[in-house]
């Protein structure tokens, strides 16, 4: 690009701003809409080249994948580009028919350059945008970029709902299960009275019906631990689900909202720059950026460009992740809950067949001959009782044996 500067003429070098480029080219075979799939920036008469703006999806560019977004364009089919404008660039591809010829320079760009304070702020306003709802946003004057308020963050929901539903069910399922061992621990206490009751009967029919009946406490006992380990791996099986699923599910959506809150970065990004472009256009001033190749826009367009191959890459891997995940809760929560219907079923069909089977009341037993008899030839008499309470007195009689003492003789002279 020339300037006239007090009569003197001089051309603006190119800035690449560090970056390098490699000329090559490329063979696109145009699609029924005689179409290769890409967009066109720069151009004469504002900016020295001309470049490509974006590479749409499932497009003979984005099928052959040479070409990408800040690359800039040389030639068609042998023909130069220098000094066009994207319109007639745009008008000589489509002249071409059935397959093109694209000179490229290809920008080779650090996408860590593009990164900037600027996109890292970005980043922070779309988190804010996303948790308000339309009024809000607009009442602060924060825009709504495209994606805010997409289907996987309703999903995201609605996963947090089903982790509370198996939480609340994981707890009832313990406490259901703690209640039926306690009742376990009861019926075995009753078994093991009743069978020390049949045991210490002397009487044969009433000696078996305990032992019947204590032996069916225990086998009730029996059946409520076998239901207790035919039950308890849900409880193993549904935490699987708590801590490990539902966590890695919520941990790769978080990992998708960055990537979507980066690529929506980089398009707000890319919507300021074209805003200024055309705001120095229409006052007609000179912008440095432009006259000098544009690199800065082409570096913002290639970091767009991987952004959204990253956030398509990754909003694809969550939608499988959670179409796998809510297959996998419709199949197991179905799977458990019959488990353990058909556990609970059997433990009360299995109870009931041995409580109907030890149907021994009302049971005969004879007092008379009873574990505990009394004496009754034993007679009560009260004229016996006074005789053996009088006590006989033994008078003991004692001697004094006396010594005889010797009075002292005092002798006077």
């Amino acid at each position: 690009m020339y300037y006239d500067q007090g009569g003197m003429e001089y051309e603006l070098e190119e800035d690449k701003l560090g970056m390098t480029v490699t000329s090559g080219s490329v063979v696109l075979q145009k699609d029924g809409q005689n179409l290769i799939g890409i967009s066109i920036g720069g151009g004469a008469p504002l900016c020295p080249c001309l470049y490509i703006v974006q590479i749409f999806d499932n497009t003979p560019a984005s099928k052959e994948g040479t070409l990408a977004s800040g690359d800039e364009l040389v030639g068609v089919s042998g023909q130069s580009v220098k000094g066009k404008t994207k319109v007639e660039v745009a008008k000589m591809i489509q002249s071409i028919k059935e397959e093109v010829t694209i000179n490229y320079n290809k920008l080779h760009a650090d996408p860590k350059q593009g990164k900037c304070l600027d996109i890292v702020l970005k980043k922070v306003k779309h988190r804010v945008v996303e948790t308000m709802n339309t009024n809000t946003a607009d009442a602060l004057g924060l825009s709504r970029a495209i994606l805010c308020n997409d289907g996987l963050v309703k999903k995201l929901e609605e996963l947090e709902k089903v982790a509370e539903m198996y939480k609340g069910l994981i707890g009832l399922t313990k406490s259901l299960l703690k209640t039926t061992f306690e009742l376990s621990q009861s019926h075995k206490a009753f078994g093991e009275v009743f069978s020390a009751i049949g045991v210490r009967e002397p009487q044969p029919a009433a000696s078996e019906a305990f032992s019947r009946f204590g032996e069916a406490h225990r086998n009730m006992e029996r059946f409520a631990i076998k239901m207790l380990k035919t039950a308890k791996p849900m409880i193993t099986d549904l935490n699987t689900y708590l801590n490990k699923a539902v966590p890695d599910t919520r941990l790769t959506i978080k990992k998708y909202l960055d990537v979507k809150f980066e690529y929506l970065a980089y398009c707000l990004k890319v919507k300021e720059m074209d805003d200024e472009e055309y705001s120095y256009a229409a006052l007609q001033e000179p912008l440095y950026r432009v006259e000098t190749g544009n690199y800065e826009y082409r570096l913002i367009l290639r970091c767009r460009q991987d952004a959204r191959t990253r956030f398509a890459k990754m909003r694809s891997d969550v939608l499988v992740k959670l179409e796998l995940l809510d297959q996998k809760h419709v199949q197991d929560i179905v799977f458990q809950l019959q488990r353990f219907v058909s556990a609970m079923a059997k433990y009360h069909n299995d109870c009931h067949g041995v409580m109907k089977e030890a149907v021994v009341f009302p049971i005969e037993v004879d007092l008379s001959r009873g574990t505990f008899t009394y004496d009754t030839t034993n007679q009560f008499n009260d004229e016996e009782d006074e005789e053996e309470g009088q006590e006989e007195e033994v008078v003991t009689e004692s001697r004094v044996e006396t010594t005889p003492y010797s009075d002292n003789l005092i002798s006077t002279d």
